[in-house]
């Protein structure tokens, strides 16, 4: 689970792929996955794709915990949470308000073909990276977007490249990163003890980014998650608060009465459930109630079953991200609920083969 907006040009399964500024090709040949790579790209691409954790220990934890999670998750093994760019997470979380995923990642390419440098050709397509926050922090920068269909995004975009390209901080963004799950060559660090309201350093994070230009708690939560490594960072959106009330009790209220404690309520309640990593079993759950995903608890789960769906050591990789995103564009497009319903992928037991450069 991660922001794929930009899946069909830079986080592309077949046949190649462009993580940050590094291009690879990948070949996905049903049961493990080849890389056509130099010598870092699979420590980046095991980076990328979160493969460290241990799926199946995960996914015991949280079923000993809850009983809801243990009823719904074992058809939905696979869903990891990737590990990106904290800019470009930020970006297009302020691109996905009030938006669908098709726009979204027209939104997300064309920042890139307008402002981003190019990184060169795979075969015949122009792959380019995305613009620095003081690239976008140019005055002309709101009009234009205004012009190529942004609309308000326009304005929360460039007021907060604005504001983090006057931060003194070269990397603020990545300066609130959780530091045990650092940016890739790092070292990492001890990010303190958890709380109720999670560990100091996310909630840290969660109001400095409340402070930037189109960000609210949801979206601030979602780049704690993904952008920024903090795992107890639970999105709450009218869909999870939904899921809170029908499954944790929590009281009967239409989204609008989603207030701040509310919102902090239901990121606190899963928090004490599923602990550190509460963001990623939140969003496990949040797949398993796609409409697209609604066939796979519509039968009755049996411990066989279990069994096989269960995964295997790290040995997980997004085969089917694009073939699930594309799915979810065409049954859920309209949805207002872009800031995750473009997020999910599901994904089956594969392993990494290393193929060199001829």
């Amino acid at each position: 689970m991660g922001l794929v907006f930009l899946i069909g040009k830079r986080v592309t399964i077949a046949p190649s792929v462009l993580i940050g500024s590094a291009a690879t090709s990948i070949l996905d040949n049903s049961d493990e996955l080849s890389l056509r790579e130099d010598d870092d790209t699979e420590a980046l691409v095991h980076h990328y794709l979160n493969l460290g954790p241990n799926l199946t220990e995960l996914y015991e934890q949280w079923s000993s915990a809850d009983a809801n999670f243990k009823q719904k998750a074992p058809r939905f093994a696979g869903v990891r949470v990737l590990r990106q760019d904290s800019w470009e997470a930020l970006v297009g979380f302020i691109c996905s308000s009030n938006n669908n995923i098709i726009r979204i990642s027209q939104m997300m390419e064309k920042l890139c073909v307008h402002y981003g440098p190019l990184l060169g050709y795979l075969g015949k397509t122009p792959f380019y990276d995305m613009p620095s926050p003081s690239v976008l922090a140019d005055p002309k920068v709101e009009s234009h977007l205004r012009q190529i269909g942004f609309g308000y995004r326009a304005k929360y975009l460039y007021q907060t490249a604005v504001m983090i390209s006057e931060k003194p901080e070269q990397s603020w963004l990545d300066s609130l990163r959780n530091p045990e799950k650092p940016i890739i060559g790092q070292k990492v660090s001890s990010a303190g003890k958890m709380q109720a309201g999670g560990r100091e350093g996310y909630r840290e994070a969660h109001e400095q980014l409340l402070a930037l230009q189109g960000v609210g708690p949801k979206v601030a939560d979602c780049v704690c998650l993904m952008g920024l490594g903090w795992g107890e960072a639970v999105p709450v959106d009218t869909h999870v608060w939904q899921i809170a009330q029908r499954d944790y009790k929590f009281g009967k209220g239409k989204p609008s009465s989603l207030t701040k404690a509310t919102y902090d309520a239901v990121g606190n309640r899963f928090r004490s459930l599923w602990g550190i990593e509460a963001g990623w079993a939140h969003s496990v759950l949040f797949t398993a109630d796609l409409r697209v995903f609604s066939e796979r608890l519509s039968s009755k789960l049996e411990t066989t079953q279990v069994k096989e769906e269960s995964i295997d050591s790290n040995d997980q990789v997004l085969v089917d991200a694009q073939v699930v995103s594309k799915k979810r564009i065409k049954k859920e497009a309209e949805d207002a609920n872009a800031e995750h319903a473009g997020l999910s992928a599901v994904t089956k037991a594969s392993r990494i083969k290393r193929r060199r450069n001829l």
